[in-house]
C-alpha cells in the first residue's frame, strides 16, 4: 500500500524557524544514528526546508541502485557547483553518464597500475621523514601523502613547483569551506570575514592555476600518462566529442577534492585503530613482513595484502561520509511512500555502517568481519563508503591501491603509538577527520620472513587477471 509523504514521521527536537539545525550541529553523528528509531523515512527540517532521510539499506538500495535515474544530486550540490565546477562529483545525470565514459577508464584498476610507482615513492618519502620518538600529526601527514600522489597522478611533468604549491596550499581551504558555503544563504557568503576571504581566494587560485596547466598541456601535448593528458586526449566513444578546457578543469578539481582529504582521513584513522587493537596490528605487521619480505612494496604485492584490505574496509565502514543528498526529478515511490518530484532526500552512510540490524557489534573495530565466509547475502548497500550503482565512486581502485601502499610502507619500518592519552574526536567533514591525532613513531625491525610468505599469500588470494582487479576476495565481503 502506497502512502503519502505527509504521513512520514518527523524527527524530534525541531525548533520554530531553525528546524533541526541545532541538534544536527551539536551532535551530528548521534542525531543521524537516532533517525533509524523514528522510521524508515524521516522528515528533518533544515531551517524551514524539509529533507527526508532514508534510514534503512533496503530503501537506500531502491534510491541508488533500482531507481537512480529518478534522482539528481540535490540542493547542496547545486550550491557547491558554484565553487567546485560541474565534474563527476556533482554533475546532473546526463552529464555524469557522458563524463563517466571518459573519466572512468583512466581510474580503472588496470590503468591505476601506472600510478603505483609514484604512490610508493611518496610513501617512502613520508616514512623517511618520521623520527623515532618524535610526534606526527597523522591527518596532516596523510594529507601530505595523498596530495603528493594525486598531484603527481594528475599532472606528472606538466606542473611546475609554483603551481603544485598553490594547489597544496589552497585545496584544504576549499575542502574546509565548500559544504559550509553551500549550506549557508548566499548573502552570508558575501560578508568579508576571514573565512569567506580565504575560501574565495582558494577557489580563484585553484581555477587560475589549473586553467594555466590545462592551457599548457593543450599547447604542448606529450605522451605523459598523467590524468591531465588523458583527459585532453579523451574522446567520447559514442559521439567523438572531446572535453572543453572548463570541463577538464572541473574533473581535475573533482579528483583533487575526492582523492585527498577523504583518503587522508581514512589512513589516519587506520593507524589510530591499529594502535588500539594489538591483535589486529600484530596480524597486519605479520602480513607486511610475509608479503614484502626485506624489500619495498611493489605493484605485484598489492593483491596479497588481504588482511590490510580488510582493515581499510573496516576503517571506511566506521568512519564514513556523514550525509549524501539526492532530489527527485519525477514522482517516484520509495519504501511504499509516494515521493513527489522536487523532494529533497538524504541518507547517512555513517549511520548505515553502524546499524546493529546489519552488523554485529557495529561500533567495534573488527576487520575479521570482512573475511571470506563471514558474510551473508546483502543488497549491496550495507557498505557504501564508495557508494554504488550509477554514482559509484570511479576512484575506488585508485584509493584501494594508494592506502595499502602507505600502510605497508610505513609499518614495514615503524609502529605508531598515541603521543598522549587525550581522546581523539571526530570532526565533521566529507569523511570525519580525527581531531588531535598525534602519534609517536617507534622503529621496528623487519621480521625477515622473505618472499615465501608472498607465495603463500598468492595461493590464498583470488586475482581477477582478466579485469586487472586489485581487490582481494575478502575485501568485497560484508558482515
Amino acid at each position: 500500500m502506497t502512502t503519502e509523504l505527509r504521513s512520514v514521521p518527523r524527527a524530534p527536537g525541531r525548533l520554530p524557524l531553525l528546524g533541526h539545525i541545532i541538534p544536527l550541529a551539536r551532535r551530528p553523528f548521534g542525531f543521524l544514528g537516532g533517525l533509524r528509531d523514528v522510521g524508515e523515512i524521516v522528515r528533518v527540517d533544515l531551517g524551514t526546508s524539509p529533507t527526508y532521510f532514508l534510514t534503512t539499506s533496503d530503501v537506500i538500495h531502491e534510491l541508488i541502485v533500482l531507481k537512480p535515474r529518478s534522482f539528481e544530486k540535490g540542493r547542496l550540490i547545486d550550491r557547491a557547483r558554484e565553487f567546485t565546477g560541474n565534474g563527476l562529483l556533482n554533475s546532473d545525470n546526463a552529464t555524469n553518464m557522458r563524463r563517466r565514459r571518459l573519466v572512468q577508464p583512466m581510474l580503472h584498476r588496470a590503468r591505476v597500475r601506472e600510478y603505483s610507482a609514484a604512490m610508493v615513492r611518496h610513501a617512502e618519502e613520508l616514512a623517511d621523514s618520521f623520527e623515532a620518538g618524535g610526534e606526527v600529526d597523522m591527518h596532516l601527514a596523510m594529507y601530505e601523502y595523498t596530495i603528493n600522489t594525486v598531484t603527481t597522478s594528475l599532472f606528472s611533468s606538466h606542473a611546475d613547483t609554483a603551481s603544485i604549491d598553490v594547489i597544496r596550499h589552497q585545496v584544504p581551504f576549499l575542502l574546509k569551506g565548500v559544504m559550509a558555503r553551500a549550506a549557508l544563504p548566499a548573502l552570508l557568503g558575501r560578508i568579508p570575514v576571514r573565512f569567506n576571504r580565504e575560501f574565495d581566494r582558494a577557489v580563484t587560485d585553484l581555477r587560475e592555476v589549473i586553467d594555466h596547466l590545462v592551457a599548457g598541456a593543450r599547447k604542448d601535448p606529450d605522451d605523459s600518462p598523467d590524468i591531465l593528458s588523458t583527459l585532453i586526449a579523451a574522446r567520447d566513444a559514442e559521439t567523438g566529442e572531446a572535453l572543453s578546457d572548463e570541463e577538464v578543469r572541473d574533473e581535475l578539481v573533482t579528483i583533487l577534492i575526492g582523492g585527498t582529504d577523504t583518503t587522508a582521513s581514512t589512513l589516519a584513522w587506520t593507524f589510530h585503530e591499529l594502535a588500539h587493537s594489538p591483535e589486529t596490528e600484530a596480524r597486519v605487521l605479520a602480513e607486511v613482513d610475509a608479503v614484502l619480505g626485506d624489500g619495498p612494496i611493489g605493484f605485484e604485492n598489492i593483491p596479497h595484502l588481504t588482511y590490510i584490505n580488510n582493515v581499510v574496509t573496516e576503517v571506511a565502514r566506521l568512519h564514513a561520509i556523514p550525509v549524501l543528498m539526492r532530489r527527485s526529478v519525477e514522482d517516484v515511490e520509495l519504501g511504499g511512500v509516494r515521493i513527489p518530484a522536487g523532494t529533497e532526500l538524504a541518507f547517512s552512510p555513517y549511520s548505515i555502517h553502524r546499524d546493529p540490524r546489519l552488523y554485529a557489534e557495529p561500533d567495534r573495530f573488527l576487520p575479521e568481519r570482512w573475511e571470506s565466509g563471514g558474510s551473508r547475502a546483502h543488497t549491496g548497500t550495507e557498505f557504501i563508503a564508495f557508494s554504488t550503482g550509477l554514482r559509484k565512486c570511479p576512484g575506488e581502485a585508485y584509493a584501494r591501491m594508494e592506502m595499502p601502499i602507505a600502510i605497508a610502507t610505513i609499518l614495514s619500518r615503524w609502529r605508531l603509538r598515541p603521543a598522549s592519552d587525550r581522546p581523539v574526536g571526530e570532526v565533521l567533514a566529507a569523511v570525519p577527520r580525527p581531531s588531535g591525532l598525534v602519534m609517536t613513531p617507534v622503529r621496528r625491525e623487519r621480521a625477515g620472513v622473505g618472499r615465501d610468505g608472498g607465495a603463500k599469500a598468492e595461493s590464498e588470494t583470488r586475482v581477477e587477471t582478466e579485469t586487472g582487479d586489485l581487490l582481494p576476495e575478502a575485501g568485497r565481503r560484508s558482515g
